[in-house]
């Protein structure tokens, strides 16, 4: 692992200064989701952790431009050791209640995120623990050579210890159960913004914090972020001006908004793959008309399950063109991606039939379906017409649709038979999705979203070896060889990579981003 020490200029580095009040304003922007904590550690999901980096921030951070990793809270940091890596803290960061920032926070943080009941696990794979050097110095201890842990701390986010304990938080709040924690519901960081108010299902508002130690390039006071599920009502209040931006709008819509005189539409392929889970666990399903046994532990049913669906379709008509077509489970961003193993197996009806007949199933069968119906472009939509296919060859799914602040915690329950779920990859690495998607479930963020509970030995071997690899050619052909393994077991229905367009006023201007996140510090209202 190469980590060379980096600085911040004096610049970067300077006290934000106030901005004079004719240059205050406010952005108000819109999607179909909402998120369903604040506490950082509790529930790994992309809308959210763009939301909660408004107030809270990582001890390194992506450039949104070049998605190069830079200094946040740590300026510096070197290898001790390749298994001992020393972080130094920025002096003079202070939390919004006027508390230090110091190396005791730092390293509570990091532990937390490892606690059993952190969504968060993934991200501190690796690392064996976390100690404190001096008030402005900690070290991170690897269970071994760890070749993107810079790119796994970019999620993991701060928080003060003192208000942690003061506020009965310290541990995560566990999204599975109905218990709350103080953090679930309130905010306090390091970050450019202050939480002002969160009205679930209505509307967050974030301010300015004049405090912060960094320096923007945007001119953003206040935020104002309003869930709205509607599609028609999102791109209504855009075109009446209501909201400046909109991160979803609906594929129907584009051409409208692309020929608006007022408005502008920022297009670019997201790093989030859009696929089909299956229960290949349980005995025997809940709700199937099979019974005393699981027709997706077999092979042919789950390649069945695969070629009925005609993806080219669900693309053209559904989709608008905002999804391409894939045959695995990781965009071409990211590291272990080849045009080989992105190829998909054909669609094929009549050898569907023919793969069901000879799994003991000619006239099909009934299966539950769930699908999220407020958080991937045209998710329902998709859904059913996933149902229709799949009635081609006889099998009948039963699809539910639940909002995502709902449907997420019912997933990792284990509560669905199959399940929709799209995955980005913030280390822009194969190994994030492998490790939580495929790898069998573990400790330390194995299987942490594999709620299929699907499990193969040398899946398994290779992602365990990936994970302290440091010879570059070697460990991208593990990385591949294990998406090929997944592909060829149809670990998963792969189904598209999402394609994103923003949707704003044209006196916006701001970075579009592979991971779908609105970095407010370059955001500017003209």
């Amino acid at each position: 692992m190469q980590i060379r020490p980096l600085i911040l200029s004096l610049a970067a580095a300077s006290v934000l200064a106030a901005l004079p009040a004719a240059h205050a304003k406010t952005f108000k922007w819109a999607s179909q989701g909402e998120i369903s904590t604040w506490d950082i550690h509790s529930q790994n999901n992309a809308l959210q952790n763009a939301l909660h980096s408004y107030v809270y921030e990582s001890l390194v951070y992506y450039n949104s431009r070049t998605f190069a990793v830079e200094p946040m809270l740590a300026t510096a940091w070197r290898e001790v050791s390749p298994t001992q890596i020393r972080f130094t803290l920025r002096q003079g960061v202070r939390f919004q209640d006027g508390s230090a920032f110091t190396a005791d926070d730092a390293v509570y943080s990091l532990q937390r995120a490892m606690a059993k009941t952190s969504n968060y696990t993934p991200y501190v794979q690796g690392i064996s623990k976390v100690a404190k050097v001096d008030a402005g110095t900690i070290d991170v201890f690897l269970s071994a050579p760890n070749p993107v842990l810079l790119r796994q701390m970019t999620e993991l986010r701060m928080m003060s210890k003192a208000w942690a304990e003061k506020n009965k938080s310290v541990e995560p709040k566990d999204m599975k159960g109905k218990d709350e924690n103080f953090a679930h519901r309130n905010a306090m960081g390091t970050g450019p913004y202050t939480l002002e108010s969160w009205q679930p299902d209505v509307k967050m508002v974030f301010k300015r914090n004049p405090n912060w130690w960094g320096q923007m390039d945007g001119n953003v006071t206040e935020i104002v972020y309003t869930p709205i599920k509607s599609a028609a009502t999102r791109i209504a209040a855009l075109l009446s001006g209501e909201v400046d931006l909109v991160l979803d709008p609906s594929p129907q819509d584009l051409p409208r908004l692309r020929s608006s005189a007022d408005i502008k539409v920022v297009d670019g392929l997201e790093n989030r793959t859009i696929f089909l889970g299956m229960d290949q666990f349980r005995d025997e399903l809940v709700g199937s008309s099979v019974k005393g046994k699981n027709p997706l532990k077999d092979l042919r049913v789950r390649k069945a399950l695969y070629q009925a669906i005609d993806v080219n379709t669900l693309s053209r008509n559904i989709l608008r063109g905002l999804g391409k077509p894939t045959g695995t489970l990781v965009a071409p961003q990211v590291a272990g991606w080849t045009e080989g193993v992105g190829k998909r197996m054909p669609y094929d009806v009549e050898g569907a039939k023919k793969l069901l007949a000879e799994a003991g199933y000619p006239e099909g069968f009934e299966v539950d379906f769930a699908c999220p119906n407020n958080r991937y472009i045209n998710d329902e939509a998709v859904c059913q017409a996933v149902t229709a296919m799949w009635a081609r060859i006889g099998v009948k799914a039963k699809l539910r649709t639940l909002p995502l602040v709902s449907y997420f915690p019912m997933i990792q329950r284990s509560e669905a038979s199959i399940y929709m779920l799209g995955w980005g990859v913030p280390t822009f690495d194969a190994l994030y999705s492998l490790q939580s998607l495929v790898r069998s479930p573990g400790q330390g963020g194995d299987g942490n979203y594999n709620v299929g509970r699907y499990s193969n030995e040398r899946v398994d071997y290779l992602v365990d070896r990936v994970k302290a690899e440091t010879d570059a050619p070697v460990r991208a052909r593990m990385l591949t060889e294990a998406l090929q393994l997944s592909n060829d077991t149809v670990s998963h229905i792969p189904l598209y990579d999402q394609v994103i367009p923003w949707a704003m006023k044209k006196t916006v201007e701001l970075v579009h981003r592979a991971d779908n996140r609105v970095d407010m510090r370059s955001v500017k209202i003209n």
